[in-house]
């Protein structure tokens, strides 16, 4: 557990409000109970209310009370923030002048004194930051994963003096630290995405931006113009060192990938240093992903060897193209993780002859990007909200679907259809939940709907 006795000083007597009971609030809560300060709570959910009024919090809606006299709104990163979507919490909040922070800002401001590293993305965070943590604990490094991933950040052991916090961040909560920004910074990518929540494409562009202000080190992919451009606004405001990364074309500088070989050209002339071919990380997706975390790695001061000797032994992430079982040679794959058709788009390039399991609510574009990986496509399962979008789109494509409405029903449908065309032209196929969608419509989270998947797999009969 994280102690905030810093910040809550910095309070000066004030109590403090969280909005949002998510898991990220609730640790919020537990942290301001544990200094003994005052604090009230809200969510629009009344069962999340109640898990408040279960720790002795009471219970207020910022948007009745007077907030005048707070010191702080604390929100959780999935509460509106921007426009007229705003929750009227967050405006009246503005309106008395009551800074509006989240978790991050709270341990930054908590004075802890340790290194920390900020990973970034619209895609492939997770990964990265899960391997950066494996490649510094592998190496010695005492490292703290958590934010957008795993626990949140004050419920987390706080690490030793000379120990790192890496934390994988989302734009929802870089929108929430006004003053945070990580020692060394990290921008995999960005692609379109949470239009509904930034209101536009500059604004989400600008939440990914706000990490690389102060100074610091950078570490940013130059695959995509909206990237390049964030890494050409820090190398002219001078403040972080700004390192390149690119899967797609050699460089003259940073870290890049070519035929499957990681290149250093961080101190010197740009040098092959190992292939990733011997790693669990495949595809142009995850190669982006390796050449992130080794460059976040060597400016923390790890040998180039000893972060491709960690990589060999790197797990992977569960829902994130993990195999769950394979029935007489067909694999079951989940990729939950992938809500939107960008991260569609990597697991789809890894395998051909698919049954693909795909929908929930959309987001923004659709399937839009994915024409070029229809011809992988055996068949179809559409779920959820987008299903009749989605089949339309499927149409224009030559691609065969089903209207499998849940997911139950679209992994027995998949599973009788990949089993029965065992020994057919084209070799074995796979079973692949890859939603390109939300899951809020059937499911509380993408965990959630990955371990349905996971469950009802290892269900199934070994027959087709």
């Amino acid at each position: 557990m994280i102690g905030i006795e810093t910040f809550i000083k910095s309070l000066e007597g004030r109590p403090v409000i969280v909005l949002g009971l998510g898991l990220s609030g609730l640790s919020v809560l537990r942290a301001i109970l544990r200094t003994g300060a005052q604090a009230v709570a809200w969510d629009d959910n009344p069962e999340k209310r109640a898990e408040a009024e279960r720790l002795g919090v009471p219970v207020r809606n910022p948007a009745l009370i007077d907030l005048s006299g707070y010191g702080a709104l604390i929100a959780g990163p999935g509460i509106p923030l921007h426009g007229f979507s705003a929750h009227p919490g967050i405006s009246g909040a503005r309106r008395v002048g009551i800074q509006v922070l989240g978790d991050l800002e709270i341990l930054h401001r908590t004075e802890h004194g340790r290194k920390t590293i900020g990973i970034t993305g619209t895609n492939g965070k997770s990964t990265t930051t899960a391997l950066t943590g494996h490649i510094l604990n592998a190496c010695g490094l005492r490292a703290c994963v958590g934010g957008n991933i795993g626990k949140p950040v004050l419920d987390l052991t706080m690490p030793p003096k000379d120990g790192i916090f890496v934390l994988e961040i989302s734009s929802f909560q870089a929108d929430l630290c006004p003053a945070f920004h990580p020692d060394i910074a990290a921008l995999l990518n960005i692609t379109p995405d949470h239009i509904d929540r930034h209101g536009n494409m500059e604004n989400y562009v600008a939440a990914k931006a706000r990490l690389f202000e102060g100074a610091g080190v950078a570490v940013i992919g130059m695959d995509d113009e909206f990237s390049a451009r964030i890494f050409r606004d820090v190398r002219t405001r001078g403040q972080r060192r700004a390192f390149p990364v690119s899967v797609r074309e050699p460089l003259t500088e940073g870290v890049y990938v070519e035929d499957g070989i990681l290149y250093d050209g961080i101190d010197a002339k740009p040098h092959a240093v190992g292939s990733l071919g011997v790693t669990s990380l495949q595809g142009l997706h995850n190669h982006q992903n390796a050449a992130t975390a080794y460059a976040i790695c060597r400016l923390a001061g790890v040998e180039p060897i000893s972060i491709m000797e960690a990589m060999k032994t790197y797990p992977g992430l569960v829902h994130r193209q993990q195999i769950v079982r394979v029935i007489n040679g067909v694999p079951y794959i989940n990729d939950s993780k992938a809500t939107n058709a960008d991260a569609t788009g990597k697991a789809l390039s890894c395998f051909r002859n698919i049954y693909w399991i795909v929908g929930g609510r959309p987001k923004e574009g659709g399937l839009n990007g994915l024409e070029s990986f229809m011809d992988r496509i055996r068949h179809a399962f559409l779920i959820g909200e987008a299903a009749e979008s989605f089949a339309d789109w499927l149409d224009n494509h030559g691609v065969a679907h089903n209207f499998s409405s849940t997911l139950d029903r679209a992994i027995e449908e998949a599973h009788q259809a990949a089993q029965d065309a065992r020994g057919q032209p084209g070799g074995a196929g796979v079973v692949l939940l890859s939603p390109a969608c939300a899951s809020y419509d059937q499911f509380k989270s993408f965990e959630h709907r990955g371990e349905a998947f996971i469950t009802k797999v290892q269900n199934l009969g070994m027959n087709g």
